[in-house]
């Protein structure tokens, strides 16, 4: 059966897409910590981030570091945090997520929510900028 993120990235379910190419997929969250709180996944459904071959793990990476600087430049924040937790989804991902203060990460808040209309403009500026 494939994963609800292998879904996204095929576009069966719909999302923010913010970024793709022929290995990767970034959207946004749609259940997100902080505005601009980003997903990256490799297409091919792996479960453990580090059971990846090294070259792809590197690739995936240097990705999620090109989008990380895009939410950077559209997103009000000090800085752009990293998050592998890999419980939540048995797919290997990456959180990007926009940080002003130690709390804006912390998984055992609240999550926020935006407006459709909100997230699809949002989408659309960081994907501009890549």
């Amino acid at each position: 059966m494939t994963g609800i993120f292998s879904r996204i990235a095929s576009g069966e379910i719909p999302s923010y897409k913010i970024a793709e190419n022929d290995r990767f997929f970034a959207f946004l969250d749609i259940n997100p910590l902080a505005k601009g709180h980003v997903l990256v996944i490799p297409k091919q459904e792996i479960d453990y981030l580090f059971d990846m071959e090294e070259e792809m793990y590197k690739d995936l990476w240097q990705f999620a570091m090109k989008v990380a600087k895009a939410v950077k430049q559209v997103v009000p924040c000090m800085k752009v945090g990293v998050a592998v937790i890999g419980l939540e989804v048995p797919h290997a991902h990456i959180h990007l997520v926009p940080l002003n203060t130690m709390d804006d990460i912390n998984f055992s808040r609240p999550k926020l929510t935006f407006p459709a209309d909100e997230m699809k403009k949002l989408a659309a500026e960081i994907a501009d900028v890549l």
